[in-house]
């Protein structure tokens, strides 16, 4: 029994894996433009996740830096549509899957709804969640360990130019032993890899 409260006790095992390319983007020019999220990507099937994923990055990004004007996705959202832009927002993702390129025209049009310059989008490159034994009595699963990995893309699209301003990739996992059979969420792992994008942006 003392065995497992001392297993249970261990703190999480998080290894961090983060790089960026600084452009000429500067922390002067993020606090003058501010920035407006719009609909993440994903290719690991989890299209459901999308919403979540949006929300705790911006969440996480207003918490860290409340020196910028950060714009969350159903905000952006309920401003291009009162912009009657839904149309020209749907072709720019069309676009997107298609070639990797937000159209400049549209991304003009965003910022002018939102009153931002940037424009951030997330891409949800991998997920993965697993359960490994532990310690166990009289055949009984006492003790496992729950992890995740994550990738995620981070850009920041300068809409006065088209030009991708400043992006960053995230590759975190995160180990965790546990009694109960909870996993690790993409939610918690999630406020990890924001933090640490948070950490790299201009100051």
């Amino acid at each position: 029994m003392l065995l497992v409260i001392l297993l249970c006790s261990c703190a999480p095992q998080i290894a961090s894996e983060i790089s960026h390319n600084q452009s000429t983007l500067t922390g002067d020019d993020l606090r003058e433009g501010g920035i407006a999220f719009v609909t993440p990507s994903t290719v690991t099937g989890q299209e459901e996740e999308k919403q979540a994923v949006a929300f705790i990055f911006a969440s996480t990004l207003i918490e860290q830096r409340p020196d910028l004007l950060i714009i969350p996705l159903p905000t952006t959202l309920s401003m291009i549509n009162r912009a009657e832009l839904a149309d020209a927002y749907k072709e720019m993702y069309k676009e997107y899957r298609d070639t990797g390129i937000f159209t400049k025209d549209t991304l003009e049009k965003i910022a002018e709804a939102s009153g931002t310059r940037y424009v951030a989008q997330l891409k949800l490159a991998g997920f993965t969640q697993k359960s490994t034994n532990r310690f166990g009595v009289f055949g009984l699963r006492m003790i496992q360990t729950q992890s995740a990995t994550v990738r995620i893309f981070f850009q920041l699209w300068d809409a006065s130019d088209g030009a991708i301003s400043w992006e960053s990739v995230a590759e975190l996992s995160w180990a965790e032993e546990k009694i109960l059979e909870d996993p690790v969420t993409l939610q918690t792992i999630m406020v990890r890899a924001a933090e640490d994008i948070a950490e790299n942006l201009p100051q």
